[in-house]
């Protein structure tokens, strides 16, 4: 039978008419707008809602009758679980894609957030924490992958730095409408408060987010992840760059959990409204990480990173001081060096990594927040035996290992660069 005609005629040898390939998104078009909204509200929500008891610290050690150790895991306990549940996820998002894995992991947080307030006992509201820090551990490395694969490469620094800026904003704004909720309807109200916000970003997230043009499904074979996520481990940039997002996450962890205590007693004696308005200074974290990219641009990553950690250990030192101007100077340095930082980090794991992008991402987020649940965890400690000194030692020591690390990685950049040279000469 012949085939039926169409209308068009057919001239022999003309080629099949190819419609363009799409091209990824870069800055000044529409597109690139919406996703960049989209996932400012991913990366609010988010932040939000696993930060959404920090605040609320020394209300939850009251009400339940508890150390600031103890209350600190409502805190570790959702940080930790993203931690674990990050790299299976990732993997999963490379077989079903990223959009659906942010878009089912956004839905389980919020929900999960909505029945936080009414946890009975301090044992349940850490295992709600914990389920909630498992939902939301499906979001950042998908965001991470996604970017790298619809943005073009020039633009995806200044895309994660958005990214980055909404986590930023998330956890001020979360800190900040918890505070005040608490101080009128108690720390419940507070959480309930931060689970309506959330709810309110999820939707803004479903509606502007793209669709994926550049993804292409992988069959989920757990062999091929291992062997992926080995070579990860293998390479030494890599790895270096994990280790440098756990350190400074461990130094934010640190000094956020316990500031409210330290607030919160003599000489401050700080109302926890007031306690929450201080987590404003997120908005110079949103500046900073915001900036990275031009930072980068003008110094290098390692110039970059040698600013952030200068900067963050000026803070803490600063905060040892018991003048409350001090201690938010200090708040200042610590926020700003922390978020640029990690914008720096971050944004190089997903452009030295060639293969296994959500693999690369996720163990750069098991580590980052690794390091927040160490760091909440024996700021804490150090707080409960020895007050804000201690904290801050536990900080600085994870600063100095930033340094150890990217003085390391100088070294080795000048020895690989000597090494052609070396060659060339043989010749």
């Amino acid at each position: 039978m012949p085939p039926a005609h169409t209308g068009a005629p057919v001239i022999p040898g003309a080629s099949t008419p190819s419609f363009p390939r799409p091209e990824p998104h870069s800055p000044g078009r529409p597109g690139y707008r919406r996703m960049s909204l989209a996932l400012f509200a991913a990366g609010l929500a988010t932040f939000a809602l696993l930060y959404s008891t920090q605040a609320l610290l020394p209300a939850i050690s009251d009400g339940f009758g508890v150390t600031a150790g103890q209350a600190s895991w409502t805190v570790s306990a959702a940080t930790g679980a993203l931690a674990l549940f990050v790299l299976p996820l990732s993997a999963l998002s490379e077989r079903f894609g990223r959009t659906r894995m942010m878009t089912w992991s956004m839905a389980v947080a919020v929900g999960v957030g909505l029945l936080v307030p009414f946890a009975p006992s301090l044992e349940w509201l850490v295992a709600l924490r914990a389920v909630q820090g498992a939902a939301i551990a499906g979001i950042p490395a998908s965001a991470m992958a996604y970017l790298a694969e619809e943005v073009k490469p020039k633009a995806l620094v200044g895309a994660i730095g958005l990214f980055v800026a909404g986590n930023s904003i998330g956890g001020m704004s979360g800190r900040l409408v918890t505070g005040w909720a608490a101080q009128a309807w108690g720390w419940r109200g507070g959480l309930a408060a931060v689970g309506a916000m959330a709810l309110a970003c999820a939707v803004a997230f479903l509606v502007l987010l793209p669709r994926a043009r550049f993804f292409r499904p992988a069959s989920l074979n757990p062999r091929a992840v291992g062997r992926t996520v080995a070579g990860h481990l293998r390479d030494p940039l890599l790895l270096r760059l994990y280790g440098i997002g756990a350190l400074f996450m461990t130094v934010f962890g640190a000094v956020y959990t316990v500031i409210g205590y330290r607030l919160v007693d003599e000489p401050f004696s700080l109302g926890q409204g007031v306690i929450g308005s201080i987590f404003l200074i997120y908005l110079v974290g949103t500046v900073s990480s915001a900036a990275a990219g031009q930072l980068v641009a003008r110094t290098g990553r390692r110039g970059a990173l040698y600013l952030a950690v200068t900067t963050t250990a000026l803070g803490l030192l600063l905060s040892l001081a018991e003048s409350l101007v001090a201690v938010l100077l200090g708040l200042v340095l610590i926020t700003a060096g922390f978020f640029a930082g990690h914008a720096v980090a971050s944004s190089a794991v997903s452009r030295t990594a060639k293969t296994g992008r959500a693999q690369a991402s996720a163990l750069y987020q098991s580590a980052y927040y690794l390091g927040s649940s160490a760091g909440g965890t024996l700021g804490a400690l150090a707080y409960h035996s020895a007050g804000w000194a201690a904290t801050v030692g536990i900080a600085l020591l994870a600063v100095l290992g930033v340094v150890s690390i990217t003085l390391y990685g100088s070294h080795a950049a000048r020895a690989e660069r000597r090494i052609p040279t070396v060659a060339g000469a043989a010749r």
